[in-house]
């Protein structure tokens, strides 16, 4: 998979034996410290996948009813559109929310625009590793040329990590092993990533399923220049409190993944929320929602990432 990628230092220092704010709800932290925005992950926050976690739900409209402005800050390779029709679907009111900033959202606005040097850079004929049971991603409307030929490609475009687009449109699948083999030949001819879900695995329905950083990570140590387009980087946050028209001071970020969320919000100088039934559970030793992390392990987990929530609840319930 890869070691984690480096990003900038967290805005204070912990020391080796820190012990985070920990509560058991998030009236505990709302009440104490009144945030004007709340930037919200949503895979192993607010749902995992296929439902909503106990509580999740009343806890959006309890925040909402106390005038905090609420984003969701998401590594989804799809666009921000696609991710609030999923939350509808799982029984989520959208209007709760400002909006919704996706790496998949910032990926196609830079693949459209290219007003950075690094995409203006880039040519128009991509590899294109996308999803399959997931449901293929659109490029449509981006001006690329999809091919399946190493040496036809000019960059290689990560959305997901279960097929390899064709240039007729359809999605063939292939085995993760296959896709780091044509990663192994992209790297020989020096050609660019840009991975769309930064994210190393996610949760879904308690399992966990490998993502696209995976891909990126790989990439990388096999010496491929990689375009991050998501959490760590403080792109996404910056996004999102621009969205919400808040400064850093009087913002908070919730996520269930250390390296992803944490460090990010670590790196765009917010105050955040670890959620710690996520995608570290086992690693923590959890075996039910709700448990209680034993708060050495927490430091220990935060020491080995490298990065340092500001408060700790098992779950995001009130």
């Amino acid at each position: 998979m890869g070691s984690p990628r480096c990003c900038a230092p967290p805005p204070h220092t912990v020391t080796e034996s820190h012990l985070f704010p920990s509560f058991n709800g998030l009236q505990q932290l709302a009440e104490r410290r009144s945030f004007k925005a709340w930037f919200l992950d949503q895979f192993g926050v607010l749902h995992d996948g296929k439902r909503p976690y106990p509580g999740a739900i009343s806890t959006l409209e309890k925040l909402a009813s106390s005038g905090a402005k609420m984003v969701i800050i998401s590594n989804s390779s799809r666009r921000s559109s696609v991710t609030m029709d999923k939350m509808k679907s799982l029984g989520f009111d959208p209007s709760l929310f400002v909006g919704a900033i996706t790496s998949g959202e910032l990926t196609h606005q830079n693949l459209l625009r290219r007003d950075d040097a690094w995409f203006s850079a880039l040519g128009r004929s991509c590899i294109h590793m996308t999803w399959s049971d997931r449901g293929a991603i659109s490029l449509e409307g981006l001006g690329l040329r999809v091919v399946d030929k190493v040496e036809d490609a000019e960059f290689i475009l990560a959305h997901g990590t279960e097929a390899l687009g064709h240039p007729s449109g359809v999605a063939h699948p292939m085995k993760l092993e296959e896709l780091e083999n044509i990663l192994e030949h992209c790297a020989a001819k020096k050609i660019p990533m840009v991975v769309a879900n930064p994210d190393f695995v996610t949760v879904e329905a308690r399992a966990l399923r490998v993502m696209p950083g995976s891909l990126a990570a790989k990439y990388e140590e096999l010496g491929g220049k990689v375009k991050w387009m998501g959490k760590p980087d403080k792109i996404i946050y910056e996004s999102a409190m621009a969205m919400a028209s808040v400064d850093a001071s009087d913002s908070i970020a919730v996520g269930d993944s250390l390296h992803h969320d944490i460090k990010g919000a670590n790196a765009a100088g917010i105050q955040s929320v670890f959620i710690t039934g996520g995608i570290h559970a086992n690693e923590l030793g959890l075996n039910s929602f709700g448990d209680i992390a034993n708060s050495s392990s927490v430091q220990a987990l935060a020491s080995k990432y490298d990065a340092y929530p500001s408060y700790v609840l098992p779950a995001f319930n009130w």
